[in-house]
């Protein structure tokens, strides 16, 4: 827009047309990335397909295959609330709007029919990529050099805001941005991300789970073994980074779903708060980051943690779709850290130590299965969607649940009385209230869960619990006295 004079786009003159970007600026996000990774959800064979697609026949092709797999849900895209409103005021005033995307038609299509606001639909094809010097032609064609407004977001739509009549930047990239700050033009200023926004993404908060890495470390009573503290804090470090790397590409597959749940929505990518180009950066850092911590640990960690990772990547692939596979894949999820630390301490495992983390992690797992069917609205014989469960399970699911946490507790006990712990403690009655204290709090997670009272995830709950806390202290200093004594 250079040389041409600045004025806000809101005008009485409605002979003006307003064109309008889609990605990234009409929705915060870009439906190239979620199609990709919807195709790949779908079979991950396709991510081949597409590489070929790509180096065949550019863009367009990519984005028109893709599109030819897959449907998008309109109703549930990420709208900027900012841009909406404006729109309707000016469909509200007769002006003539025009969606102007890069994205493949049939998408471009389905979101004008939704919104009900656009006169044309100007949008990629076979026989080209609607971005940048195209688009900006096609908009020239149809209304002629500086005959349109025109809102856009990122360095493809520079060549688009030279032309226009008036430009509208919305939530700008860098080059957009700087363009901005020579050429002027109307800002409209949307959320940005923070560090709270990260911190989500990375979900920290589960981090805790890791902790478990330090159990055969414990149980050994290394507890002021100084070489054995750091390989479990590199471990930890580790498995963190690995998570959630693991999260965020889970996040890229479960978009349309989070976006029709009650609270998953406000997800940083689900919301379009942050970038998903910006989230592969992210998960490639972390992987790195995991990678390059593990090779200062025995081999044995690294063959856990490239095991937890295929584990993890199939489960959010296919596994959690799967009725009760997914539940005891959580379960063997959890197991492996325990084994991860052990691996990275050089500490042996025992049988007891392994059946109670299956049986009681399974218990927890079945929780939040069963907390999901409590709290979704479903039609009998439909299932969740994607889950492997329907609303009619719910009574088995929680027997399972209690009978798992019964036979933790039963694990726990027959441990405790075993040889193996009289050989290692002079008092072992003085660890006998763990197995009452683990049947208390699988017991009243189970309860709490009933009364629709618990979070969607039980350990976040438990670490969050001060009741739950409590009783976990009080364990852990019956076990510290019972070494003490000797």
């Amino acid at each position: 827009m250079q040389g041409k004079p600045i004025m806000d786009a809101r005008t009485d003159n409605t002979a003006i047309p307003l064109a309008v970007d889609l990605d990234g600026t009409l929705i915060a996000t870009d439906l190239l990335w979620e199609g990709l990774f919807l195709l790949i959800r779908k079979n991950p064979l396709y991510l081949f397909a597409a590489i070929y697609w790509a180096l065949s026949g550019g863009p367009a092709r990519l984005k028109c295959e893709i599109a030819e797999r897959i449907d998008i849900d309109p109703a549930s895209l990420p709208y900027r609330p900012e841009v909406l409103a404006r729109l309707r005021e000016e469909h509200a005033a007769g002006r003539r709007l025009v969606l102007a995307t890069g994205t493949p038609r049939k998408f471009a299509d389905a979101i004008a029919n939704h919104l009900g606001l656009f006169d044309l639909v100007l949008a990629t094809d076979r026989l080209g990529n609607l971005t940048s010097k195209r688009k900006c032609a096609a908009l020239e064609d149809a209304f002629g050099d500086g005959g349109f407004d025109y809102a856009g977001n990122s360095r493809h739509d520079l060549a688009v805001f030279d032309r226009a009549r008036t430009a509208l930047i919305v939530a700008p990239d860098r080059a957009a941005a700087s363009w901005h700050r020579r050429n002027g033009g109307e800002l409209i200023e949307t959320p940005k991300a923070s560090a709270k926004t990260i911190i989500k993404m990375l979900r920290a908060h589960q981090w805790l789970k890791n902790v478990l890495i330090a159990v055969p470390m414990v149980l050994s009573h290394e507890y002021f073994n100084p070489s054995m503290l750091l390989a479990c804090a590199i471990a930890f470090v580790s498995f963190s980074s690995a998570a959630s790397a693991i999260y965020i590409v889970n996040d890229f597959f479960d978009l349309a779903l989070d976006r029709r749940h009650a609270t998953k929505r406000n997800r940083p990518f689900a919301s379009g708060l942050l970038s998903m180009p910006f989230g592969l950066a992210c998960a490639a850092v972390l992987l790195l980051i995991s990678v390059g911590t593990a090779l200062f640990l025995p081999w044995e960690f690294g063959a856990v943690l490239a095991g937890y990772l295929v584990a993890t990547t199939a489960y959010s692939l296919s596994l959690k779709r799967m009725l009760l596979i997914d539940v005891m894949t959580l379960a063997g999820l959890y197991t492996m850290r325990i084994l991860a630390g052990a691996a990275a301490t050089g500490t042996d495992v025992s049988f007891w130590l392994l059946a109670f983390s299956i049986f009681f992690f399974l218990s927890l797992a079945l929780v939040k299965r069963y907390v999901e069917l409590r709290t979704t609205v479903i039609k009998p014989g439909e299932r969740i969607a994607g889950r492997g469960y329907r609303s009619e399970d719910q009574d088995i699911v929680a027997q399972a649940g209690m009978a798992s946490a019964f036979s933790s507790a039963l694990v726990l006990a027959l441990y405790i009385d075993s040889a193996a712990v009289r050989e290692q403690y002079t008092e072992p009655a003085l660890i006998w209230p763990l197995a009452p204290i683990v049947l208390y709090m699988t017991m009243r997670i189970w309860i709490l869960a009933r009364r629709d009272e618990m979070h969607d995830d039980p350990i976040v709950f438990i670490i969050r619990d001060w009741r739950s806390q409590l009783v976990a202290a009080f364990g852990a200093v019956l076990l510290f006295a019972a070494v003490l004594i000797k």
